[in-house]
């Protein structure tokens, strides 16, 4: 992703960051631990390998993931939040998580988080 020159302010640089359906996802994702790349695909409904490729090469370029190799057979990678930027976006994100699971509850729709197993962090 190209990034801007100019922002208004730092809260748009963020949004340009982490922008998107997927990412978002991925990050809150991530916060369980580090995971393969199919098993992120396998959590993430209706993302496709290659979406999921890249979006994790721009969280990676931005400083939110870490990839990890292993050495040996089969080649095994992981990816994980970052100590600093990655773990620092989850505090914003469990405050969207908390206002999508009051807003749900608020205009009847809380079957939904019973139907998705929501349980809020």
């Amino acid at each position: 992703m190209k990034m801007r020159t100019e922002y208004t302010c730092p809260l748009e640089l963020v949004h340009d960051m982490i922008k998107g359906k997927w990412k978002p996802i991925i990050l809150w994702r991530l916060r369980l631990g580090a995971t393969s790349l199919a098993k992120l695909e396998r959590d993430i409904d209706g993302i496709t390998q290659k979406m999921l490729l890249e979006q994790l090469k721009e969280l990676m370029d931005y400083g939110f993931v870490e990839k990890k190799s292993y050495e040996g057979y089969p080649l095994r990678v992981e990816y994980s939040l970052t100590d600093d930027m990655g773990m620092k976006i989850l505090e914003a994100l469990r405050i969207m998580q908390h206002i999508g699971i009051d807003y749900l509850k608020a205009n009847g729709m809380g079957h939904i988080l019973e139907e998705k197993g929501v349980v809020p962090d």
